[in-house]
């Protein structure tokens, strides 16, 4: 069976129970499938990129097969939420819900979308009707509002995130899909050997000696980087990693480049 998320946020548990740890979340309109149930928590596989966890059940609304089929058709025509946050209102009642950066918007036209039978308006300089072109000057235009977000585990909204939650969000408004976590990021698009040869909106990861990948940012060129760690910011990158100029070292080693 099919469940929607008609919350802002989701958060997504490796365990169920409210205490566990957060391994992604799911945002407002974003589809799953039911695994099974626990007492009041469900297992679920998000459909954008197949992670799977616990959710609070009365934070996802099951759907019945025509509601399911309804929806995919309309997401044929959808936005796509494109600054940090944004604020939509119900035509129903009237209330706001507020809505991050990513948030597919269905039946989108003119300001207005529609969930389950349920209008919505939105100020449409907030929506993004096509994906944007990968350069570098939307590059830095789309991530501008993102600068200062806090780094939170398992997060990919505008009140924290984590480093591959982010480039999750930024590259989904260029109209490209990525797995949730750096290590599944890293084995998408195809390989860039040389620092020199990267382009705006390659994914640089990051890693430890062992090879283990443990983190992920989006190259502005062969010199910057933007991520979040600790918050999203644009620091030094060269053939060794990251250089923070705030610690004055190293923080992160380069360990592969890939173009999405």
């Amino acid at each position: 069976m099919k469940a929607i998320s008609l919350h802002s946020v989701v958060p997504v548990r490796t365990e169920a129970r409210e205490g566990a740890e957060q391994s992604t979340q799911m945002l407002f309109g974003e589809l799953c499938t039911i695994i099974k149930h626990s007492d009041r928590w469900t297992f679920i596989r998000l459909e954008s990129d197949r992670q799977e966890g616990w959710v609070d059940a009365k934070m996802i609304a099951p759907m019945n097969t025509e509601e399911e089929k309804g929806y995919r058709a309309a997401l044929q025509n959808a936005a796509m939420v494109a600054m940090p946050m944004a604020y939509a209102v119900s035509e129903n009642n009237g209330q706001t819900i507020p809505l991050t950066a990513g948030t597919r918007l269905a039946n989108y036209k003119d300001g207005r979308f529609e969930v389950l039978g349920v209008g919505f308006r939105i100020d449409p300089s907030m929506v993004l009707t096509m994906p944007r072109e990968m350069s570098q000057e939307n590059l830095l235009q789309a991530v501008r509002f993102f600068i200062n977000i806090p780094y939170l585990w398992g997060g990919k909204n505008a009140m924290g995130m984590d480093c591959s939650g982010f480039t999750q969000v930024v590259m989904s408004l260029f109209g490209k899909s990525l797995l949730r976590n750096a290590s599944e990021q890293v084995t998408q698009g195809r390989e860039v050997k040389k620092l020199k040869d990267v382009h705006a909106g390659d994914l640089v990861f990051f890693g430890h000696e062992d090879g283990k990948i443990s983190h992920v940012g989006i190259a502005i060129d062969s010199d910057r980087v933007i991520h979040c760690s600790g918050r999203v910011k644009v620091e030094k990158l060269d053939e060794t990693g990251i250089f923070s100029a705030e610690q004055g070292a190293y923080t992160h080693h380069l360990a592969a480049i890939r173009r999405i």
